[in-house]
């Protein structure tokens, strides 16, 4: 059997390696040697490992995103904490996920000061938000985790998805937000960034939110 080192694998920039029968103590070992300030996401699953390395352009429509859902909360006077990229795991589901982003919103009391997780103890997060999310892995890891809200950006589009009958489908509102159109509005503004700026983006998005609220 030949054994490689970390170091001796490169990702590149939107790109992926898959890792297989990797046990949980690895999984840990890979974590710790990775570190916490590094580019690339994890996904854990059944011993199946994911690393991959976003694109320059996948951060760009994670943090606006993240600005346009914590617009929408605050104009809305709900509570959020954010968890960022947070690593989510528990050794007894053998699951372990990063999202590019991720918010408690209906248990954001639970969570204020916390600074560190325990999801036996712990609820996981209530909306987690990824970039271009292909893998089957990713999905699976949040679905065992007990995510019970995604958001999705792919294609210049927002999608989202809930859990039903123990699946993930896509919905056509968000459930957070069930009297807004999040999906098409959301979609039509990071378009707007694209094209004319991500300042002037937020600022409209600030006041199309205060003007459907009159």
């Amino acid at each position: 059997m030949v054994t490689l080192q970390l170091r001796q694998i490169s990702v590149p920039p939107g790109h992926r390696v898959l890792l297989y029968e990797v046990g949980w103590s690895e999984f840990e070992a890979i974590l710790a040697e990775l570190g916490e300030h590094r580019a690339s996401r994890v996904a854990y699953l059944d011993q199946t490992l994911e690393i991959r390395i976003p694109l320059p352009e996948h951060e760009k429509a994670k943090v606006i995103i993240g600005d346009l859902l914590k617009i929408l909360l605050d104009e809305l006077e709900i509570d959020w904490e954010p968890f960022g990229s947070t690593t989510f795991k528990r050794q007894d589901m053998m699951a372990g996920i990063e999202p590019d982003d991720c918010f408690y919103i209906q248990n954001a009391a639970r969570m204020i000061g916390r600074e560190s997780l325990d999801l036996t103890v712990d609820p996981p997060p209530d909306l987690a938000i990824e970039i271009d999310v292909t893998s089957k892995t990713q999905l699976s890891a949040y679905q065992v985790l007990g995510v019970s809200e995604i958001w999705r950006y792919q294609n210049r589009r927002l999608q989202v998805y809930v859990v039903q009958s123990g699946k993930y489908v896509e919905s056509a509102t968000s459930p957070t937000f069930p009297d807004f159109p999040v999906i098409e509005e959301f979609s039509r503004f990071l378009e707007m960034a694209r094209l004319s700026g991500t300042s002037q983006a937020l600022r409209a998005f600030r006041r199309w939110v205060r003007e459907r609220g009159n």
